[in-house]
């Protein structure tokens, strides 16, 4: 009888543990992964809710045109407004208590962190605490209901380090974006790994022109959300949102 392993026995066992333990972490991650894709679209969905649920009251999808209807009719609503990131759009959402928590707005990827649902002056939708961008007919202009198509894109994550350029991070849901559309209903579209593009109706998300979603009159724009700084409380940015992507 012999009484131990030898190292041959030893390095099969542990080369073993090594490959299940591989394969395991695998599907934990994966299972991570699929769980925060499934997140992201039951919280698009709300927010999508949110936008059409204020386009009743006000006409409207929040724009700078609804600014000061918003700060009229929420006097109690304790932080500012802007235009320059989605998180300024959203916070009009929050003041009109369409949503009533910041929660919604997440999505977790590099360059957000979890949302502490503070919502007082210089909090609510601080950097970071928003996922989620949001798309306008123009710098100004919000997309309507009667101006678009239903499957025009008007939520979207998660965006390639928050820019506005309409390119897609492929490692958070493992090659997918979700896309909030204009009739409501939410997918998970593939991502390009060439460009990092979505294609809708065979041309890029923010490409223009006969037979794409926007048509030949309206030149799209998306407002990214603001990444989280190293305080967590910035509210009003002093650099553009191309600044802040560098």
């Amino acid at each position: 009888m012999r009484g131990g392993f030898t190292l041959v026995e030893l390095l099969v066992v542990i080369s073993i543990i090594v490959t299940l333990g591989g394969l395991s972490l695998k599907v934990i991650l994966s299972k991570l992964k699929e769980g925060n894709k499934t997140q992201a679209l039951e919280n698009i969905k709300t927010v999508g809710m949110a936008l059409f649920t204020f386009d009743q009251d006000y006409s409207s999808f929040p724009c700078d045109a609804t600014i000061e209807q918003v700060k009229n009719n929420c006097p109690d609503f304790q932080s500012n407004f802007g235009n320059t990131y989605s998180n300024d759009f959203f916070r009009q959402l929050i003041a009109t208590k369409k949503v009533d928590q910041e929660t919604p707005f997440y999505v977790k990827c590099s360059y957000t962190k979890k949302p502490d649902n503070i919502m007082t002056q210089g909090k609510c939708l601080a950097g970071g605490e928003c996922g989620i961008g949001y798309i306008m007919a123009s710098q100004t202009e919000p997309l309507s209901q009667s101006s678009a198509a239903g499957d025009t894109p008007l939520l979207v994550s998660v965006l390639d380090n928050a820019k506005k350029d309409g390119t897609f991070d492929p490692n958070v849901f493992d090659a997918k974006a979700v896309i909030g559309h204009i009739d409501q209903s939410v997918t998970t579209d593939p991502v390009r790994t060439n460009d990092k593009m979505v294609m809708i109706r065979g041309k890029k998300m923010l490409e223009g022109g006969k037979d794409s979603v926007w048509g030949p009159d309206i030149v799209p724009v998306i407002k990214p959300p603001m990444k989280a700084t190293s305080s967590g409380t910035s509210q009003l940015p002093t650099t553009s949102p191309d600044d802040n992507n560098h």
